[in-house]
């Protein structure tokens, strides 16, 4: 789990990676609190929420074991190339 900076305000792209934490329920309450204030001033990070939401749904609970050898894959190249970025 990601801990929040001291900074008083979120940056995007923290926001962004700490989406899952969130979620998930693994955050502090006041640094959800934070998180959520970061939501509620920011249309970027609210939208990226409501759509990492949409998709959870739609996908409902897909396990690694589900996928094909070769989407795996693919999908662990994307994140690495992202996280490389």
């Amino acid at each position: 789990m990601r801990f929040l900076t001291l900074r008083r305000d979120l940056v995007c792209r923290e926001a962004v990676e700490l989406v899952t934490d969130y979620l998930e329920g693994r955050m502090a309450r006041r640094d959800a609190k934070r998180f959520e204030a970061h939501l509620a001033n920011c249309d970027g990070c609210d939208e990226y929420i409501r759509q990492i939401r949409a998709t959870i749904e739609i996908l409902g609970n897909v396990q690694p074991e589900d996928l094909a050898p070769e989407t795996r894959q693919g999908l662990m190249d994307l994140y690495r190339d992202f996280r490389a970025n």
